[in-house]
């Protein structure tokens, strides 16, 4: 089940009118059950990692008759509307300039592995400090796979 851009984009649109911002969408499939798993933060940066269980029903609510309208012969999926989580998934120019400041793991294409904190992100770089206090830049187009991390 793939989603049509004007979809994704009438979804923006719609949890924006309600305060809140699509972080990203993830078609995935578990076990047997299709799920479309939307994750939300609150529009207002310093509160953004306090979506509340009633935040993600709200969004759910009025997200489902958008998607019974929309999607009437896709097949049968479950709508999941959840926080991207403190250890999120970055995908996005706007996902790495919003963590700046904050740990990340990062895997290259050529399976080279980082860690540290995210300083800067521009169009084509990021830079991290690693654990051992060095300047790591890397390209963004070299990334396969980036998410932030939390230490216990």
């Amino acid at each position: 089940m793939t989603l049509a851009p004007d979809l994704e984009i009438k979804i923006k649109i719609l949890i924006e009118s309600l305060g809140f911002t699509l972080y990203d969408i993830f078609n995935i499939k578990e076990n047997e059950n299709q799920i479309l798993r939307i994750c939300i933060t609150k529009s207002n940066r310093e509160d953004s990692a306090s979506v509340t269980l009633e935040d993600c029903q709200e969004v759910s609510l009025a997200l489902s008759p958008l998607l019974d309208v929309e999607m009437p012969n896709s097949e049968k999926y479950f709508l999941e509307v959840s926080s991207p989580g403190i250890e999120r998934t970055l995908r996005t120019l706007a996902h790495y300039q919003n963590a700046i400041g904050e740990l990340v793991k990062i895997k290259t294409i050529n399976k080279k592995e980082f860690k540290g904190k995210l300083l800067q992100v521009n169009q084509n770089t990021l830079t991290l400090e690693d654990t051992q206090a060095n300047m790591q830049i890397i390209p963004l187009e070299s990334i396969k796979k980036a998410q932030t991390y939390f230490e216990w």
